[in-house]
């Protein structure tokens, strides 16, 4: 008998598992931690969970920093139903995506430099309904330009527990996120400094209300 098996299930564990699987989405530390007895420890729950369900049909996955169970990656198929995907990311949609991805927060003009063609009016557009880019905030420079970076859904949807998890080049075409003929000169920075210059931007959550009329203007541009 494995010591995961003979381990007896403690009662944090069991509150633990519960609000994992009753939460309607990934839940961090902190938010398990407000639900649950004062003391508790959920990183020691979390770690006893993650080993009891290892290799089983239903694991425990971090993604975004936040935990969720999910079917096991070998089962997939199981689940997979074939349907017509009414919305697909473009080429350039993909390639502005891996871009802003691993150059975040990234200017509109930053992203043609890499890309070393215009950008289309639509294609952040895109990005931004479809909840895998956000507005970052303005570059302290002249003009002010607003900068670009991924959501908690990109990491969502992609199964990346934090973005210096996020994979290398080659990795990334395999998964279709940059595709096989991206531009000459695309490089693949290090992921943990995507924040390096997070303070050089002013807070959009903060931002005067004629930052949405500015915006709006701006996106008009060709």
């Amino acid at each position: 008998m494995s010591p995961e098996s003979s381990h007896q299930i403690t009662p944090v564990e069991r509150m633990v598992e519960a609000l994992l699987f009753a939460a309607s989405g990934p839940m961090s530390v902190g938010d398990l931690a407000e639900r649950l007895p004062e003391g508790a420890d959920v990183g020691k729950a979390i770690a006893a969970l993650r080993a009891r369900y290892a290799g089983r049909g239903v694991e425990l996955e971090c993604v975004a920093d936040r935990w969720r169970f999910r079917t096991a990656a070998d089962l997939a198929s199981l689940m997979t139903e074939e349907r017509e995907d009414p919305r697909r990311l473009s080429k350039a949609a993909l390639e502005t995506l891996a871009i802003i991805a691993y150059h975040q927060p990234v200017t509109r003009a930053e992203i043609e430099s890499v890309r070393g063609v215009s950008l289309s009016k639509g294609t952040l557009d895109v990005l931004l309904e479809m909840g895998f880019v956000r507005l970052r905030g303005r570059r302290r420079t002249p003009g002010r330009p607003v900068t670009y970076g991924t959501t908690d859904q990109f990491l969502e949807h992609f199964s990346l527990p934090s973005l210096a998890d996020m994979p290398g080049a080659a990795e990334m075409r395999a998964a279709g996120l940059l595709d096989m003929s991206a531009p000459a000169g695309f490089e693949v920075p290090d992921p943990s400094g995507a924040h390096a210059d997070a303070d050089l931007l002013d807070d959009l959550e903060h931002d005067t209300p004629e930052f949405h009329q500015d915006y709006l203007g701006e996106a008009e541009k060709p």
